[in-house]
């Protein structure tokens, strides 16, 4: 039983037999997709097997949606996340994207060539939310640094997050960011510690 339907079924199964509905969402959802984010670490699986995960939890997700309570319904976090000014690739964030609402995150997509204010604005918005940004051209890079030192002096305390072709770890310290993704499977546990979410 594999993908969208097997996860359905087995939510209803469980259900049925009247499991408590907070413990199928942490134990098997998302626990589910912490197993996933795991093997693809270890290379046991790859970017197909995560996307068919991310969208069988979505499914599972809006399927269970109806019998929450609203202290289970609430969201692990927020995530803002944009590719920044001057840079037209969403195939990595899109990525990014998909994943971490598998994992039980509320994500607002700026999507491509987003300027710096928008991001600014966003996280007066969402004072808690982490902020994710992509750049896959070296030549964008620096609206990275730009978009921090605007959060900073605007006294915005929002984590950053970095990732794309163009960035590493040492370009993260360099613009003082919080974190950087070198791929998008990693993208949930770095979000989740950030935000000193304990994986189940």
């Amino acid at each position: 039983m594999q993908g969208k339907d097997g996860v359905i079924e087995l939510v209803e199964k469980a259900l049925a037999e009247d499991i408590e509905v907070g413990l199928i969402l942490k134990e098997g959802l998302i626990r589910g997709m912490d197993e996933i984010g795991r093997k693809f670490s270890s290379g046991e699986c790859f970017v197909p097997e995560m996307l068919v995960s991310a969208q069988a939890m979505k499914a599972g997700l809006k399927h269970l949606e109806p019998f929450l309570k609203g202290e289970e319904k609430r969201k692990m976090g927020t995530v803002i996340l944009g590719t920044v000014k001057g840079d037209m690739h969403d195939i990595g964030k899109n990525l990014v994207g998909m994943i971490l609402e598998g994992g039980g995150f509320e994500v607002i997509d700026l999507g491509i060539n987003t300027p710096v204010d928008k991001f600014v604005s966003k996280a007066k918005e969402n004072p808690n939310a982490v902020i994710g940004m992509s750049a896959l051209l070296t030549t964008t890079i620096g609206n990275m640094k730009l978009v921090v030192e605007a959060l900073r002096s605007e006294g915005l305390n929002n984590k950053v997050v970095i990732g794309g072709a163009a960035v590493s770890q040492k370009f993260m310290e360099e613009i003082k960011a919080d974190a950087y993704s070198r791929d998008a499977a990693k993208a949930v546990a770095i979000v989740k510690e950030l935000l000193g979410i304990k994986s189940v």
